[in-house]
């Protein structure tokens, strides 16, 4: 009865846990924080120590600087090719608006776009392009110009010539063309002294020779083939042939 009624000792109490963890053999009461809370509690050295606390205490990285910059020039880049493509746009109206009233040779397309002050890469660029799709031709502006030259204004192959040149048409391009073009300089030029010299019915002959072949040489004939155009054109006015007569 003792025994149950708590009257002797009773070698069996329940174990005693400790409040503030158990005890070690030193005395010392065991740590009851985590692993890592423990890890952080060892003791480093002074530098590497310094280190971690100025990495746990940083409010921005040196890294992230540099990447706020990266983005700052990105979008500048971004602005100035936008800027830039607006310009070129803006160059590529203008030039088909001057193809619209005239044909132009790839020097004079250049011309025009380098008023815009575009670079040399965004020329060449807008050049490609139009050559591509047939807005730009060397060769066939150099045919509309020999065919006004010959049909419509009577001129002779060295003013021609100069008209293509002045117009930038490569020499090569030039050359290939005036080949094409038959060899009747005497023939034209005759045509077009026989038009003027009705014009010349008030002056002497001497003096309508003369005239004739002022305007034949201005129009790109050679002087021999003025001449001989100038002279052929009187004679059929002479007093042998109908027409004009010179006094």
């Amino acid at each position: 009865m003792d025994s149950v009624n708590g009257g002797g000792s009773d070698d069996r109490l329940a174990p005693v846990i400790p409040l503030f963890g158990a005890r070690t053999a030193t005395g010392e009461a065991a740590d009851d924080r985590t692993g890592d809370d423990v890890a952080n509690r060892v003791e480093l050295p002074g530098d590497e120590r310094g280190l971690r606390e100025a990495e746990a205490s940083a409010v921005w990285h040196s890294s992230w600087t540099d990447l706020e910059d990266q983005q700052r020039a990105a979008e500048h880049e971004r602005e100035t090719d936008d800027a830039a493509a607006i310009e070129r746009n803006i160059a590529e109206k203008s030039l088909l608006k001057k193809l619209r009233t005239r044909s132009l040779s790839v020097r004079e397309a250049r011309a025009v776009l380098a008023e815009r002050e575009l670079d040399g890469d965004a020329i060449d660029g807008v050049l490609d392009g139009f050559l591509r799709r047939g807005y730009l031709d060397d060769a066939a502006l150099a045919e509309q110009l020999i065919h006004a030259g010959v049909d419509r204004k009577g001129q002779g192959r060295q003013v021609i010539a100069q008209t293509l040149a002045k117009r930038g048409v490569p020499r090569e391009v030039a050359d290939a063309a005036l080949a094409a073009l038959p060899d009747d300089d005497l023939d034209r030029a005759l045509e077009f002294a026989r038009a003027k010299i009705r014009s010349l019915r008030d002056v002497d002959r001497d003096t309508a020779l003369r005239r004739l072949m002022g305007q034949l040489s201005r129009r790109g004939y050679p002087g021999s083939v003025a001449m001989t155009a100038a002279r052929q054109a009187l004679d059929e006015q002479s007093p042998g042939h109908s027409g004009v007569r010179f006094r």
